[in-house]
């Protein structure tokens, strides 16, 4: 199964995400519904490549999947050059946003947030694409900043982070921009949002890389230069967060279909399992390996590959050149992967503000 067909194994995994210091990755007693039925919450992410949409109600210390839907819709396929959404991609994204909201209200969910990001504030015409989604999906999407996507990308998967690293490299590739964070002090003292230092949001992303140097042909020449093109735009936030490969127990902590499909490679995987990748440590030169084999292959061998399929296999080496354009700067050891991110940080917040668990313990 490719990596953008993957709400059938979001729904077979209904993972209890873990928030307040609990095991990420134990799934432990799965909430059953009280007397009082749950609230049932969305969270919508339609990025530069990606739409993507998780439902889901509160579990015992975070929540519990419900229902799922990811697609690549391209939404800034040829923005880099024209300035504006094209007409095709806004077609495919409306036709995903309309099974979003049908999934949706099969599921009843009572609570939302739709956010689009990077693709939409750039686009000359990303308002009249959010007023056409209200029109024909009847969905409001929120056009979020790129400080306010950073930061809920790092509440989605900040509860990976080693509680003993004083300093964390947090990176979410995205299709349009990275997001890119350094977050200091320890996992169990600090909020997530309150222990971000430093962070930046770098106009580099799979499809902007790969529209600028092409993503069917190529070899080891053309990726390093990827690479440094990649370098020179993560320059300046290297700069200033250059103390983080100082701090106690520092690793990189990433979150993107790049990260998740190098995971894969790496485990041999003849099907996408998020349950083996979300949470697992990579060693340097395990990710160097894959990405090694990666350049190495041709487009129709990436094609073929259950974790990378036809829809990305001219977006995946865009994504490991931005990958090791951050190895590069902030160089450690050791890798945390994560697949959870904006839509998992949206879906904690909102349960934040509600007392969501304080609910569930008072009925």
């Amino acid at each position: 199964m490719a990596v953008e067909d993957r709400q059938e194994r979001d729904v077979a995994f209904a993972a209890s995400v873990q928030v307040n210091g609990v095991d990420p990755l134990a799934v432990g007693s799965l909430f059953h519904a009280p007397r009082q039925h749950p609230v049932t919450y969305a969270a919508l992410d339609l990025g530069t490549n990606n739409c993507r949409l998780l439902i889901a109600r509160p579990a015992q210390h975070g929540f519990r999947v419900v229902d799922a839907f990811s697609r690549i819709v391209r939404l800034g396929e040829g923005l880099a050059a024209s300035g504006r959404l094209a007409d095709a991609a806004m077609d495919r994204a409306v036709e995903a946003l309309k099974i979003c909201r049908s999934k949706m209200a099969n599921r009843g969910v009572s609570r939302a947030r739709l956010v689009t990001t990077e693709a939409c504030r750039a686009a000359t015409n990303g308002l009249d694409f959010v007023r056409r989604v209200t029109e024909e999906a009847e969905l409001d999407l929120e056009i979020v900043d790129q400080r306010t996507e950073a930061s809920l990308a790092v509440s989605g998967c900040a509860a990976l982070a080693d509680p003993a690293a004083e300093g964390v490299i947090v990176f979410d590739i995205g299709g349009g921009s990275t997001e890119i964070i350094w977050m200091g002090g320890r996992a169990e003292s600090r909020d997530p949002a309150g222990r971000i230092r430093e962070w930046a949001s770098l106009p580099i992303g799979v499809v902007t890389v790969a529209e600028r140097y092409g993503g069917v042909d190529v070899g080891r020449e053309l990726f390093e230069r990827m690479v440094d093109d990649c370098a020179l735009a993560l320059a300046p936030f290297a700069i200033k967060a250059a103390k983080a490969r100082d701090a106690k127990h520092f690793h990189l902590l990433g979150t993107s279909g790049t990260v998740t499909t190098v995971a894969g490679i790496h485990l041999g995987l003849p099907r996408y399992d998020r349950r083996v990748v979300d949470g697992l440590w990579m060693q340097q030169a395990d990710i160097l390996t894959v990405i090694d084999q990666l350049v190495a292959m041709d487009y129709a061998q990436r094609a073929a590959n259950a974790c990378i399929g036809r829809e990305r296999a001219d977006l995946v080496l865009a994504g490991c050149a931005i990958f090791e354009a951050i190895r590069r700067a902030f160089p450690s050891e050791r890798v945390r992967i994560a697949d959870r991110g904006l839509r998992e940080g949206i879906l904690l917040r909102m349960m934040h503000e509600d007392r969501a668990w304080q609910r569930r313990r008072q009925l």
